[in-house]
């Protein structure tokens, strides 16, 4: 059996990789890799290809033929889509390590979407009952993720510019509401590694905010 090395307290901060564009389910096995001989914090980022992904409810609430792969995933949550111009953040966090329940961690992640967007003017909300980041009742970033033995992975995926058509194909994550973009707002020529490095630093700052909360 391989010892699972956790991180020491003084341990520095996650580490960042841009990854720029993955193919799911090749990604997929390389996370569940990384979760099984987990080390150390990290948060990875990136674009897939055209693909629908399912939570564990395997519910697939699509409306037509989709057009691109389909592929049943650990995480929480029902079925969405993810593609070109849709930047995805992949924590892979010890929630023990941060003093952190379930709860505060979606909050937090939630939080970091809603502080970048703040960046470009854009004012998003939770909704009470509903995962994810909300722009005027129309969701801009979705959510899900799954822990095991206090490892969370899977994470946020971020509308920047993507073909919101492909939302059509779907009832997205089980609610009626439809996507928009940063794009569909007026923020236009976005560099997804760009803003990738953005939400990373600030989604860092709230985890040490969390953890020096805590500890005072």
């Amino acid at each position: 059996m391989q010892t699972i090395i956790r991180q020491s307290e003084n341990q520095t901060p996650p580490t960042y990789q841009w990854l720029g564009r993955c193919e799911y389910s090749q990604f997929l096995q390389k996370m569940q890799q990384y979760v099984a001989h987990f080390e150390v914090d990290t948060v990875w980022f990136c674009e897939h290809a055209h693909v629908f992904t399912t939570g564990r409810r395997g519910i697939n609430n699509s409306k037509a033929d989709l057009g691109a792969p389909f592929v049943a995933t650990e995480r929480g949550g029902e079925t969405t889509y993810h593609g070109l111009g849709q930047l995805m953040m992949y924590p892979i966090i010890d929630l023990k390590h941060h003093d952190l329940n379930v709860r505060d961690y979606v909050h937090l992640l939630e939080e970091s979407v809603i502080q970048l967007l703040q960046t470009y003017d854009l004012k998003t909300t939770r909704d009470c009952g509903l995962p994810g980041v909300w722009l005027n009742k129309e969701k801009v970033a979705a959510l899900g993720i799954r822990v095991s033995k206090g490892i969370a992975w899977h994470g946020m995926a971020l509308n920047i510019h993507p073909d919101l058509t492909w939302f059509e194909k779907i009832n997205p994550c089980g609610t009626s509401r439809k996507a928009t973009s940063m794009q569909a707002q007026g923020i236009q020529h976005l560099d997804l590694g760009t803003v990738a490095e953005q939400w990373f630093n600030i989604f860092t700052g709230l985890l040490a905010q969390k953890k020096t909360s805590r500890s005072s």
